[in-house]
């Protein structure tokens, strides 16, 4: 399976920026060796899903809510996501657990939801500093898999970090993998056959300097960007060190 190399703009842009991110991305797709993805704030996503019409890169949302409509001013759900051009939405982002107190119900319970309006879920798990200096790394992600992804889940799974998300600070390679492949192993322990199959995305300060060492790793299957993914020729740079 293609590495998906997929970026979070998080809570950055305006239109003409976007425009000036998305333009490059159109033109600089064609013939890598990975699938594209960039998730722009809610208030671009049409923008940016018209200016990457036609072309290799996909748009995705940073986040829905559980359910499909009603009274959830400030909310937005699946289907809106999907109406406004999106294929794919990120879900459980360790900014959003920690800043909105996102439980593991909660995101399994979007993740339904996503599934069901025809989005791709990337689902996000990953352990603070503390948690790994204590050597609860394992623990703690196998509990957030175990509680945010449905039964006969089909997306995508990243794993973050989170001590080293916007840091500049990367784990080892060595950690990386083996974190990896635990998740593979947890993935086919609730799943089954179909968990074997699912991509597990590394994030975590991914840049053009460290992208073909991490994209190299088994059980890598691709990329969450952050930063680096608002400048078009670093994340561009990220894609042309993926695996093919």
């Amino acid at each position: 399976m293609r590495q998906l190399i997929a970026g979070n703009w998080k809570m950055n842009g305006l239109q003409e920026r976007a425009a000036a991110i998305a333009a490059p991305l159109r033109r600089g797709a064609d013939g890598l060796g990975c699938d594209l993805l960039v998730c722009p704030p809610a208030t671009l996503i049409t923008t940016v899903a018209h200016i990457l019409a036609g072309s290799e890169v996909a748009v995705g949302g940073q986040d829905c809510h559980a359910r499909g409509e009603g009274a959830h001013t400030g909310d937005i759900s699946a289907a809106m996501l999907r109406d406004a051009g999106a294929r794919y939405v990120i879900l459980g982002h360790s900014e959003r657990r920690a800043d909105h107190g996102e439980s593991d119900e909660m995101v399994r319970a979007k993740t339904v939801a996503a599934t069901a309006a025809g989005l791709t879920p990337i689902v996000c798990v990953g352990e603070t500093e503390a948690q790994r200096l204590a050597g609860e790394q394992n623990a703690v992600v196998g509990g957030q898999l175990a509680g945010s992804l449905p039964e006969g889940f089909v997306g995508v799974v990243a794993y973050e970090p989170v001590w080293a998300i916007g840091t500049g600070r990367t784990p080892t390679e060595e950690d990386v993998a083996a974190m990896h492949g635990f998740i593979r192993g947890r993935l086919v322990a609730l799943l089954g056959e179909g968990g074997a199959g699912l991509r597990i995305l590394y994030g975590g300060s991914v840049k053009p300097s460290n992208a073909a060492a991490l994209l190299g790793l088994p059980e890598v299957g691709g990329a969450l960007v952050g930063g680096a993914s608002l400048q078009a020729e670093d994340f561009l740079g990220i894609a042309r060190a993926a695996r093919a």
